[in-house]
C-alpha cells in the first residue's frame, strides 16, 4: 500500500511539470520572505522527487538539488505536516545527514500539499545556530507554504497545461522564459515554432472527421516533438496545431537548422496525418533577457509564417520582415481610428477620357490616407491590409457614401459623369451590398448607371459562383460593371465571358511601355482589345503616360484611357478645375 501510495505522490509530482524547470519569481518572492520572517540564512521550495530534493526556489544556496536520503524535506513531503528540526547536532536521525555535515543546526519545514492530499515537498527554512521556532513563525510558514501551493495549482490549473496535449501554454513559455533570463542573462539561444497544419487543412480534418481527430492529432504530435525533446526540456503547446521550445545554450545554428529538418522529418514520417498536413518551422535566435519574451515567440511564429508561404518547411526569423508586418498590424488599428476620425481619409479622381474626342466621361474614385504622424500612407501599401479584415465592409462603404455625395455635387453643378469604386473580394460575399448601393443611389437622386463597380479578375474568382451571382443582380439592377486590371489575373475566359460587365479595363503594366514599334507589348494589347471587343466590351487603358500611346490605342480601337498623360489622380477641387479647362467640355 505505502508502494503505491509514493507512486501515486511521484505521478501527482511529475504531472505538474516543475521539476527542472528555471527558478521563478512568483516562487522567489515567497522563499526570500520565507527567510526574512525566521531571519535566517537558507530557504527554499522542495519538491520531492524519487531519490532527490529537487529545489524550485532557493535562497541562500547554490546547487539545485540534494539527495533524498536523510533530508528532511521528504519528512515533510511524506508525513503531510510540518517538522521543526531544533538542534540537527542531538537529532537521532539527522545527526550523520548530509546536511550536518555542511554546517546545518536548525530547520523548519511546511508541507506542499496538492488538493487531492499528496505531499510534494517543502517550503523549509534553514539555520547553522540551533533556535526554538516561535508559533507566529511556524503559523507564517504554513501560510506561505499554503501561498507557494496556490501558484502551483495556479500554473496547472489556470491557463499553464493544455488539457489535450498536456503541455505548458503560451503563458507559461512566456514565464518560463523570463525566468530563463534571470537565471542565465545574456545567454544565447534559438526559439523555435512548429506549425504543423495550415487552416485549411485544420479544417478538412475537422469537417471530415471531426474535431476529435483533431485532438488526436495534437496528442500524436505534443507526444512526438517532447520525446525527441528529452525529458530534460520542454515543449510548449502554444497553438491550435503550433508548438514551441527552446534550443540548449550557444548552439550552432547552421548545425541547428539541419538538426531540425532531420527531426522534424522523423517525426512526419511516421505521422498517421503526414499525407493531408504540411509542416513549417521558424526559428528566432536571441539572447536571454535582451529579447521580450513575447517578442521571442512572436518572432517564431512570424518565421514560421514565411516558411509557409515561401513553401520552405524551415525559416529563419527576419528584422526586416517582422518590421513590416509589426507596420501592416499597426496601420490596421490606426486605419479603424481613421475610418471615425472623420479628417484622415479622403478621395481622389483620375479622370477617363473618351479617345476619339477628348471628353472626360467620368473619374476613377482612389481612396487617400493622411496618418496624423506619418503622413500620406500608399494605398497599395493600406489596401491589400484591409482587403483582408473585417474593415473591408466599412472601408467600402466610407468611399461609397462619400463618392456618391461628390457624384451628387458634381450632377448639382451640371456635370454629368460616371464615377468608378473599386471592390474587394470580401464585399462580394455581402448579402446586403445590393441593396446599400441601390439605397445610397436613390437618397441621392442618381441614376444606377451614373456609378461603375470595378472589380479585378482575382476578386472574381475568389469565390466565382457567389461573385457571378452577385455581379449579375448588380448588371440587373443597372449599375455598370467593370473588370479591373485585365491581364494580371487568373480568370478564364470562359468566366470571363459570363460577367456582366460593361467595360473591361487593360492593366498599365502592358499599357506603359507602349510605343509605336511593333513589339511584345504592341501585339499583347491589341489582341487584347480585339478579344475584349469580340467579347461585346468596351475598352479602357490605364497608365497612359505619353501621346503616342493615347494615338496608338485609338488606333486601335480602344474606347477610354486614364494616365498621367491626361491628369494624376486630382483632389476634389483640382478636378473640377481640370474639367473646366477642357476644350472637348466647353463645346
Amino acid at each position: 500500500m505505502q508502494d503505491y501510495r509514493e507512486a501515486a505522490r511521484l505521478d501527482a509530482l511529475h504531472q505538474l511539470k516543475l521539476l527542472d524547470t528555471p527558478p521563478s519569481e512568483h516562487f522567489d518572492r515567497i522563499t526570500r520572505m520565507a527567510a526574512q520572517i525566521f531571519g535566517l540564512p537558507i530557504a527554499a521550495v522542495s519538491l520531492t522527487d524519487q531519490d532527490r530534493q529537487w529545489f524550485k526556489s532557493r535562497v541562500g544556496v547554490e546547487h539545485d538539488s540534494i539527495p533524498r536520503h536523510k533530508a528532511p524535506c521528504a519528512e515533510v513531503a511524506e508525513a503531510r505536516s510540518l517538522v521543526v528540526i531544533e538542534d540537527f547536532a542531538t537529532h537521532p536521525c539527522y545527526a550523520d545527514s548530509l546536511l550536518a555535515e555542511h554546517g546545518t543546526r536548525f530547520y523548519a519545514g511546511a508541507p506542499l500539499v496538492t488538493k487531492d492530499g499528496y505531499g510534494l515537498g517543502a517550503l523549509c527554512v534553514i539555520g547553522t545556530e540551533p533556535r526554538i521556532a516561535t508559533p507566529e513563525e511556524l503559523a507564517a510558514l504554513n501560510d506561505l507554504a499554503a501561498m507557494v501551493m496556490e501558484q502551483i495549482e495556479l500554473q496547472h490549473s489556470f491557463g499553464r497545461i493544455d488539457p489535450i496535449s498536456g503541455l505548458p501554454t503560451r503563458a507559461q513559455f512566456r514565464e518560463d522564459l523570463a525566468d530563463l533570463a534571470l537565471d542565465c542573462p545574456g545567454q544565447a539561444r534559438v526559439a523555435v515554432v512548429a506549425d504543423l497544419a495550415r487552416d485549411d487543412q485544420i479544417a478538412k480534418i475537422v469537417g471530415a472527421m471531426g474535431a476529435v481527430r483533431l485532438d488526436e492529432l495534437v496528442r500524436e504530435a505534443s507526444h512526438a516533438i517532447q520525446n525527441a525533446l528529452g525529458a530534460e526540456r520542454t515543449a510548449y503547446h502554444v497553438g491550435t496545431t503550433q508548438f514551441a521550445f527552446v534550443s540548449p545554450p550557444d548552439v550552432d545554428l547552421a548545425a541547428y537548422l539541419v538538426l531540425l529538418e532531420r527531426g522534424f522529418e522523423a517525426i512526419r514520417a511516421t505521422s498517421s496525418v503526414r499525407f493531408v498536413t504540411s509542416v513549417a518551422i521558424g526559428v528566432r535566435p536571441f539572447r536571454l533577457g535582451e529579447v521580450p519574451p513575447e517578442d521571442v515567440l512572436r518572432g517564431a511564429a512570424s518565421a514560421a509564417q514565411d516558411a509557409r508561404r515561401n513553401d520552405g518547411a524551415i525559416a529563419v526569423f527576419s528584422a526586416a520582415r517582422d518590421s513590416e508586418m509589426r507596420r501592416h498590424y499597426d496601420l490596421l488599428q490606426d486605419f479603424g481610428a481613421a475610418l471615425e476620425a472623420g479628417d484622415q481619409l479622403r478621395l481622389v479622381y483620375q479622370p477617363r477620357v473618351d479617345l476619339a474626342t477628348g471628353r472626360c466621361l467620368g473619374a476613377e474614385t482612389l481612396l487617400r490616407w493622411r496618418h496624423p504622424e506619418l503622413g500620406e500612407i500608399s494605398p497599395a501599401e493600406f489596401i491589400p491590409i484591409i482587403e483582408q479584415t473585417a474593415l473591408a465592409r466599412p472601408t467600402t462603404q466610407w468611399v461609397l457614401d462619400h463618392a456618391l455625395d461628390q457624384l451628387a455635387a458634381w450632377q448639382a453643378e451640371g456635370l454629368d459623369l460616371t464615377l468608378s469604386v473599386n471592390i474587394s473580394a470580401a464585399n462580394l460575399m455581402e448579402p446586403d451590398l445590393i441593396q446599400r448601393i441601390q439605397l445610397g443611389l436613390m437618397a441621392r437622386q442618381l441614376r444606377p448607371a451614373q456609378l461603375e463597380i470595378e472589380l479585378t479578375e482575382s476578386a472574381m474568382m475568389a469565390q466565382p459562383e457567389k461573385a457571378l451571382a452577385m455581379l449579375r443582380e448588380l448588371a440587373e439592377a443597372g449599375i455598370a460593371l467593370a473588370i479591373d486590371d485585365f491581364g494580371t489575373g487568373h480568370s478564364s475566359l470562359a468566366y470571363l465571358q459570363q460577367v456582366p460587365a460593361h467595360v473591361v479595363k487593360i492593366d498599365q503594366a502592358f499599357v506603359r511601355g507602349l510605343s509605336a514599334a511593333w513589339g511584345a507589348d504592341y501585339v499583347l494589347v491589341e489582341t487584347m482589345v480585339s478579344l475584349i471587343h469580340k467579347l461585346g466590351r468596351r475598352v479602357v487603358a490605364e497608365g497612359v503616360e505619353t501621346a503616342d500611346a493615347a494615338t496608338i490605342l485609338a488606333g486601335m480601337g480602344c474606347e477610354e484611357a486614364q494616365g498621367y498623360w491626361f491628369a494624376r489622380p486630382l483632389e476634389v477641387a483640382a478636378f473640377a478645375d481640370w474639367v473646366a479647362s477642357r476644350p472637348a467640355l466647353a463645346a
